[in-house]
């Protein structure tokens, strides 16, 4: 993008995007929810109104504190697990999380 694009034109991009809200899929997100809360306020009853927060999807809740490489390994293999792959590490799933970073660290020097 810096090839076609000066530092200055991006910073005035920058700030027009704070100033008209978001581009691209982040506004979509924004006008979808807008949308659905009416459709949902047109079909709902008295009470509590829908707003677009209501219907906002919230992107990356992970972990917010940094994972440790044994937590990291643990979660590669649940995922592994679930989605019925194998476990070709030595021991298979029983092996110790150090030992398989080791051998992993080991190969890759």
């Amino acid at each position: 993008m810096l090839r076609t694009h000066s530092s200055a034109e991006l910073t005035e991009w920058m700030g027009y995007e704070k100033i008209s809200g978001p581009f691209g899929p982040e506004r979509m997100d924004g006008l979808f929810a807008m949308l659905c809360a009416t459709v949902s306020n047109t079909a709902r009853g008295k009470g509590r109104k829908a707003t677009p927060k209501d219907f906002l999807p919230q992107w990356d809740r992970g972990p917010k504190e940094a994972m440790d490489w044994q937590d990291m390994l643990a979660a590669v293999k649940a995922m592994n697990r679930r989605l019925g792959g194998q476990d070709l590490t030595e021991g298979g799933g029983d092996g110790d999380a150090r030992r398989v970073a080791r051998q992993y660290r080991d190969q890759h020097r």
